[in-house]
């Protein structure tokens, strides 16, 4: 490829791994391969990202914030406590199927570098927790939910509905009813937060 006269950014390099991962995945996929793609030496890919690892971190982190910005807008919302719980684990649900779905390809590398990158996932699940967080302390304070300790609730919830949002279930999120069964599992949750008999 000819030399680029665009400026070299972060961002264009995470741009630029990304299809590199998408064609040839983790394994096979080198910051040569993605100084190739953009047209510069390893060596300017190098300047932004000091490791391959460094380099890897921040596209996986690309990648799950994309999620995390859509669903802080509805956690941030001024309105009923229950609907944006409701509205925020159907749209994480939909956010990875559509991942999954959509893009398998570069959904099958990301889960891969999701093993190597444990402090980037770590970040993610205590974003996405204190999102719920706020929910679930939002509906506590308008008298909708009665959680003592609305942290330890969002945990509760996060991981009760891992089936729905964890890569180790993405078989099953294609199945007829699997809506439904998120749901279904939602509205036992929703019954728990407004139990006063605590």
């Amino acid at each position: 490829m000819a030399p680029t006269t665009e400026t070299l950014t972060a961002e264009r390099i995470l741009e630029a791994t990304e299809e590199v991962l998408r064609r040839h995945g983790p394994a096979k996929a080198t910051v040569v391969d993605v100084a190739r793609a953009l047209g510069v030496s390893h060596g300017s890919v190098y300047r932004h990202f000091r490791t391959k690892t460094a380099l890897r971190e921040a596209v996986t982190k690309r990648w799950l914030d994309r999620t995390s910005e859509r669903l802080a807008g509805i956690a941030a919302e001024d309105r009923d406590p229950e609907a944006r719980l409701r509205d925020w684990l159907a749209t994480l649900f939909e956010a990875k199927r559509h991942k999954a779905g959509g893009d398998p390809e570069l959904f099958a590398t990301y889960s891969a570098l999701i093993d190597e990158t444990g402090t980037v996932v770590g970040e993610h699940i205590a974003d996405l927790t204190g999102q719920l967080t706020h929910i679930i302390e939002a509906g506590t304070a308008a008298g909708t939910f009665t959680a003592v300790d609305p942290a330890a609730a969002a945990h509760a919830v996060f991981h009760a509905t891992g089936r729905f949002h964890d890569p180790c279930y993405v078989r099953e999120w294609q199945r007829p009813g699997i809506e439904t069964e998120l749901e279904a599992v939602v509205d036992l949750l929703v019954r728990g937060l407004r139990a006063t008999d605590r």
